[in-house]
């Protein structure tokens, strides 16, 4: 699993990360109690905590796989980032579009007011 830098500049999982903050958090719930509550606090805070941490790295970790598919079917990765598949069949005119171009759009200029194109 990837080893993300936190704001103390150490690497830490997240599912390290959230089992401490849940070991924390179970123990100070269970402080309520008296001594045995924190302690009993603190595993099952432990545990869920790690199983929450656990999720949330498969989580990230698919979701990272689906942004590199994405990426790579677009064309990021070998350099033919908006180009047309190879399958494509080829332009009818072949003519680019004036926005596409840098000409300006063709049209009369917006009337004023807060309703735009009234006077069409």
């Amino acid at each position: 699993m990837r080893r993300k830098k936190n704001k103390l500049g150490k690497n830490h999982r997240t599912e390290e990360i959230v089992a401490a903050s849940g070991t924390v958090a179970g123990a100070m719930f269970g402080s309520m109690v008296g001594p045995v509550g924190t302690v009993a606090g603190a595993i099952v805070g432990g545990v869920v905590g790690a199983g929450a941490g656990v999720y949330l790295e498969d989580r990230a970790e698919r979701e990272r796989w689906h942004e590199d598919e994405l990426d790579e079917d677009i064309g990021v990765y070998d350099g033919t980032l908006g180009a047309a598949p190879e399958d494509a069949p080829p332009p009818r005119i072949g003519a680019f579009s004036a926005e596409a171009s840098g000409g300006e759009r063709q049209s009369h200029p917006p009337s004023e007011g807060p309703i735009q194109d009234l006077d069409e």
